[in-house]
């Protein structure tokens, strides 16, 4: 017998085996598709509202889909298809940008105004990765993007195709849902949570968008007005501030101290003791102290919407308003300083770029991260500590003998989000041009410690603040005298992750502290509290309505 008669002959190949492979695959493929098109359609825009019933929601445009599969010929169902999906993952990039602002900011994102944070952001990310991890988050971002679009169209093809090959089934379990998503939309039911069981969020998301372009659009209007309305504007040089005549007066931001770091959270109380060391200090040196607070046109970012808010007494809460306000010729309290014979300086150390808001402004001059000197290392965000910042322009403009009064806005970053790695304090003769700083970042707590739980990221927070406070406490120690007047300020509060919810206040402490109790007597009849730390229940103004106060309060 041969070979060939005594091997057994092979099993025939069926079609069974890899149809039946090919089915599985394919189902696994349209229920992927379908649970991407599900929670595109009722994922919430906050990650407050993350609940497993916000999913188990029917989404009314899921059936709107299921009934134009059923209708449409194939060729135009899948060119309608490509273009709902594309518009479906639109939609689902717009939901994340959502959740980011929420918890950035306390709000959703702006589609008109919220493209000016991109610079920012990539400038955040470049300081904490540096330019390669920046370029490598951009190209993510773009990558990202274009998934998203393309397999959004591609689950809303693959799904209209099956509906329309299932049309019995799909049909009926579609008309049956559409039952109960009209029952649920007409008598308003809802799960425990408050999720409306007949969800439309795709729809209420492009409705409310649309709105708020609409609305932010015509608001430009009335900015115009409330720009123009403005009660100094034709006063006199010779009568504005005459009660602050030869003082130095420092208008100075703490980025994001807000009413958060002193009242109702964990980190308070340490916040709270030293401000009431700091007071007892700085008593203790002749000076004296009221404080209250402000309500901020932002939270979380955007520090310059809250700058000019409290320079120009309009409020600026949106980009528009920004561009608006800054192409004009808005009176500025730097403006009033410096028409009134002042020296009028900006110190901006995360600038490093050139910044031709400072004309608008009023300032004579403009220092940034480019033209102070520093020689030391950057701490995440923070180009520079605090104390450098003051320590530089202390030698730069207050102590040059016979200097004339001078009127200046600084604003302290290192509090700035994401709080780690942060400097220490040094003595003020040892500054320099920073190299002292050098060793510290590696010596500080490190971004992934400091954001390992909620508590310890709540803690960098409070320690940046209390950085920040001491460095403005000594500051007055060392280099205050009688014609110093200091008003030091949060721009907003911190962002959720350290609120710890939506909805939080967006009050921020303000305070003056003089030597001169002629200055302080100017402002007795606002009610503010004794000393560095303001009352919980101390007077709250908008932001926009300092600007007018001072004024009144130091001119005659």
């Amino acid at each position: 017998m041969s070979l060939l008669t005594r091997v057994p002959p092979a099993e025939p190949v069926t079609a069974e085996g890899p149809s039946k492979g090919r089915r599985i695959f394919g189902r696994v493929l349209t229920a992927l598709a379908l649970l991407l098109v599900l929670a595109a359609l009722v994922l919430p825009d906050q990650f407050s509202r993350f609940t497993v019933l916000a999913f188990l929601r029917i989404p009314g445009e899921l059936l709107v889909g299921i009934g134009l599969a059923l209708l449409l010929p194939p060729r135009p169902r899948k060119i309608v298809a490509a273009v709902l999906g594309a518009g479906l993952g639109l939609v689902l990039l717009v939901k994340l940008a959502d959740i980011g602002f929420f918890i950035a900011f306390d709000r959703p994102f702006n589609l008109v105004f919220d493209w000016s944070f991109l610079p920012a952001a990539i400038g955040l990310v470049e300081e904490s990765a540096g330019k390669a991890g920046a370029l490598a988050a951009e190209i993510g971002a773009c990558l990202l993007i274009v998934a998203v679009l393309v397999l959004m169209a591609l689950a809303a093809v693959r799904l209209m195709r099956v509906a329309a090959g299932q049309r019995k089934t799909v049909g009926r379990t579609a008309a049956v849902l559409a039952v109960v998503w009209i029952v649920c939309a007409v008598f308003g039911l809802q799960f425990e949570q408050g999720e409306p069981i007949a969800a439309r969020t795709a729809a209420s998301l492009v409705y409310h968008d649309a709105r708020q372009v609409s609305a932010d659009l015509k608001d430009r209007e009335a900015f115009a007005q409330e720009v123009a309305t403005d009660a100094y504007k034709n006063t006199p040089p010779d009568q504005l501030l005459t009660a602050l005549r030869g003082k130095n007066v420092m208008l100075t931001f703490i980025e994001s101290y807000g009413r958060v770091a002193v009242q109702d959270s964990d980190i308070a109380p340490a916040i709270d003791s030293l401000l009431d060391s700091g007071t007892k200090s700085l008593q203790a040196a002749g000076f004296d102290a009221r404080s209250g607070f402000l309500t901020s046109s932002t939270t979380g970012g955007g520090s310059w919407f809250a700058h000019s808010t409290l320079e120009s007494g309009t409020w600026v809460n949106n980009q528009q308003r920004y561009n608006d306000l800054v192409g004009g010729d808005r009176l500025t309290l730097a403006k009033a300083f410096g028409n009134a014979g002042w020296r009028t300086v900006a110190d901006e150390p995360s600038n490093f770029g050139d910044w031709p808001e400072g004309k608008f402004y009023g300032y004579d001059q403009v220092y940034d991260g480019r033209n102070v000197g520093y020689q030391g290392p950057a701490f995440s965000y923070a180009s520079m500590p605090d104390q450098f910042t003051m320590k530089k322009f202390q030698d730069n403009e207050l102590a040059k003998p016979g200097h004339p009064p001078l009127m200046t806005e600084i604003v302290l970053v290192s509090s700035h989000w994401p709080w780690a790695p942060l400097p220490r304090m040094v003595g003020w003769d040892q500054v320099g041009d920073g190299s002292v700083y050098k060793p510290m970042p590696a010596q500080g707590l490190q971004l992934p410690e400091a954001w390992s739980s909620p508590a310890n990221t709540r803690a960098a927070y409070g320690q940046s603040i209390q950085y920040s406070l001491n460095t403005l406490i000594s500051y007055l120690q060392t280099y205050g005298d009688e014609n110093t007047v200091m008003v030091f300020l949060g721009d907003h509060q911190p962002n959720t992750s350290v609120t710890g919810s939506d909805g939080a206040s967006r009050d921020v402490p303000i305070t003056i502290v003089a030597k001169d109790p002629k200055v302080l007597d100017r402002v007795s009849s606002w009610g503010w509290t004794p000393g560095l730390r303001p009352d919980p229940h101390a007077p709250v103004w908008p932001m926009s309505a300092f600007r007018d106060r001072f004024l009144a309060a130091f001119s005659q």
